[in-house]
């Protein structure tokens, strides 16, 4: 477990649900899937209220209710922040961020709601809205915190002065960034938001941790050259190539953890045996290297 005196556990592997809808599991199945997730060791489960067409939230709710206990043994993460165009809500004529007081708290009961809970465990804002206030934001948050809604709080997609803004006006600290991290999306070890979960303790989280399966396409140049790494890595050390590049990302000194997107459990015993393998030093460079396309300087 990744543990902080401010977020608690999360476990060393986030099991995303974005994709539960093209799963086509049933109620029953998605139940089980979850709780098998928590047996073996993953039990934060992430999701969002835009998900599945807004429907995402409810889908998870409806596999929590047919585990009795379930949802006692998870930690639930929702995002709120981002209005996509839907027939769900006629009335938005353009995709656009919305982090206001009264948005996020009507966000947070709807989520409450879809997820059949009466607390949600980790709260992030889901994209940097340029019209936020920090100081509305801080108020609502507040107000959430104070009500027992919310524990914890965070952002997503969020860059270090974004995050320093949002916690100067706060009380107690952001205590997760999910960011779009992995060894075809290497921006994190360089723009300063790595160090900055570092030096804060902020948990970050890495979305897309396999790069949407790039790093194993036949139409992708540089995911080829890190495949063929990868690859080899794996057969040094006993992982399989996903496991490898999901070591990778451990292995920074920030605590990352990766957020998968799978309906297999399998996968998700594969992640979590990652997490017990710490990619020497030398594994780590050489695939920074294949990355990169050079020696680091």
């Amino acid at each position: 477990m990744i543990a902080s005196r401010h977020v608690g556990k999360i476990s060393p592997i986030v099991l995303g649900t974005w994709r539960f809808q093209e799963w086509s599991m049933t109620a029953a199945e998605m139940a089980a899937f979850v709780e098998g997730a928590a047996e073996v060791g993953v039990t934060t489960v992430d999701t969002a209220d835009i998900y599945g067409d807004y429907q995402g939230e409810a889908a998870l709710g409806d596999a929590l209710r047919r585990s009795a206990g379930l949802r006692d043994r998870l930690q639930l993460v929702t995002k709120c922040g981002i209005r996509l165009k839907s027939a769900r809500w006629p009335d938005l004529r353009v995709k656009h961020y919305d982090c206001s007081r009264g948005y996020i708290a009507a966000q947070v009961e709807n989520s409450l709601r879809s997820l059949s809970t009466d607390r949600i465990d980790l709260l992030l804002l889901h994209r940097p809205d340029p019209l936020l206030d920090a100081d509305e934001v801080a108020e609502a948050f507040c107000a959430l915190k104070q009500s027992g809604k919310v524990r914890t709080f965070g952002v997503s997609n969020y860059h270090p002065h974004q995050v320093e803004l949002l916690q100067s006006r706060l009380p107690f600290p952001l205590v997760v960034n999910q960011i779009e991290f992995s060894l075809l999306r290497t921006d994190p070890l360089a723009d300063g938001t790595l160090d900055q979960c570092q030096k804060m303790r902020i948990v970050p989280m890495a979305w897309s941790p396999l790069a949407a399966g790039r790093l194993f396409s036949q139409g992708d140049e540089r995911g080829l050259a890190v495949g063929e790494v990868l690859q080899r890595i794996g057969r040094e050390t006993g992982l399989t190539p996903e496991q490898v590049a999901l070591a990778w990302l451990m292995r920074h000194p920030s605590g990352v953890v990766p957020v998968i997107g799978t309906g297999k459990l399998e996968r998700v015993r594969l992640a979590i045996a990652a997490a017990n393998h710490s990619l020497d030093r030398q594994h780590w460079y050489e695939l920074l290297e294949a990355t990169m396309g050079c020696e680091v300087a």
